[in-house]
């Protein structure tokens, strides 16, 4: 594996401040599903109607899930490009050109956007000006999200990502540089999550896999029963995630096992969706046209709600309202408290693409190749 740069110009520019640099603002969405621990929630609130503010129009189908920091949504396309636009208005900032689709969602950080692609490339942008600081190459597509912890020192960024070359990758984030490789037994289709020094992320070797970021040796492996398609959430020690086997399922990282599971057997379907967290309770989505909503501590069904197409769409938590995507072509807001729905919107095209939240305004990708942004009318 190796690190391919431009020159050493941009290397040394590669954490400078620009106009977006330094740390995400808190009212941010700055990665996939929020934040590192990928639990999926944004502070603040939605408001009662939702507007549709603005579109852009991409050449293909948008499954990559926004990033939000300090007035840009950087997003990347089926077309090969990661975009980068202006919250306000969708105006067009920069593109950058990869050699293929670019389903990963981008991870914004001090003024650099990380973001892989399916030519098994993870790059590294100026987030002011799309230009390339460096890519580093992988044995085969990076599809699902980056996600970031700092060096053991804490004098350095290094970057985690996934690929279906069956390894996950941790780059330093100013150099591109590999730090460590972690091999497990087939694809890595998700993103890992990361918290307290670990990080753990599943594949279509069926297990969760925990390992030590600071040095990339294996904690735990955790048999999931069925291949893992989608990404881990973290909190309190636990790890939320479904499996293509029917189940949605919980793990204690430190006892090395299934606490419980959750399998709806009135018309049990495959977990593709990404889980949000928060309080007690936790929210994901099902391929059977359902999002759930289980007990954190034990997994009880608190209540379901009913779409008209498979929710592989990542759910997202911010003011008791939870907003996901379908493949109905609709986007929704139910209640977090009941799963009444509150609002939705009609797209037309499968909303595969997990929505981002960040000060009062979604932003979400559809099929139809392009990108919407709903808030409340200026």
């Amino acid at each position: 594996m190796r690190a391919i740069w431009p020159g050493p110009m941009l290397l040394a520019a590669a954490f400078c401040a620009g106009a977006i640099g330094g740390a995400a603002e808190p009212g941010d969405w700055p990665m996939f599903r929020g934040g590192p621990a990928l639990v999926g929630v944004a502070p603040g609130s939605l408001p009662e109607n939702p507007k549709l503010l603005w579109r852009f129009k991409t050449e293909d189908s948008v499954k990559s899930s926004a990033a939000i920091v300090a007035g840009r949504v950087f997003v990347g396309s089926g077309d090969g490009n990661v975009y980068a636009l202006e919250l306000a208005s969708g105006r067009k900032l920069w593109a950058f050109k990869t050699g293929d689709a670019v389903e990963s969602s981008p991870c914004v950080l001090k003024g650099s956007v990380f973001v892989g692609s399916a030519d098994a490339f993870l790059y590294c942008l100026d987030a002011e000006t799309g230009k390339l600081k460096w890519k580093y190459e992988a044995g085969d597509r990076i599809l699902g999200a980056p996600n970031w912890t700092p060096s053991p020192k804490g004098d350095g960024l290094w970057i985690l990502a996934g690929s279906y070359d069956t390894k996950m990758h941790c780059v330093d984030a100013a150099t591109g540089q590999a730090v460590w490789t972690y091999e497990t037994g087939n694809y890595i289709n998700g993103s890992p999550a990361v918290a307290g020094g670990k990080t753990a992320f599943g594949g279509c070797d069926g297990k969760i896999h925990v390992v030590s970021v600071a040095d990339g040796k294996k904690l735990a492996e955790i048999p999931a029963g069925s291949y893992i398609a989608c990404s881990v959430a973290l909190a309190g020690g636990r790890a939320f995630v479904g499996t293509y086997g029917n189940e949605f399922l919980c793990a204690d990282l430190a006892a090395e096992k299934v606490v419980w599971r959750y399998k709806d057997d009135q018309d049990a379907q495959p977990f593709f969706s990404s889980s949000a967290v928060e309080g007690k309770l936790v929210v994901v989505g099902g391929r059977d046209k359902r999002l759930h909503c289980v007990s954190r501590e034990d997994g009880k069904r608190l209540w379901t709600f009913t779409s008209r197409g498979e929710v592989d769409s990542s759910p997202a938590i911010c003011g008791g309202k939870v907003v996901v995507g379908s493949g109905d072509g609709r986007l929704y807001i139910v209640g977090l408290a009941d799963g009444k729905e509150l609002w939705s919107f009609e797209i037309g095209q499968p909303v595969s693409a997990s929505p981002a939240v960040a000060g009062g305004r979604i932003v979400v990708g559809s099929e139809d190749g392009t990108v919407y942004c709903f808030g409340a009318k200026p």
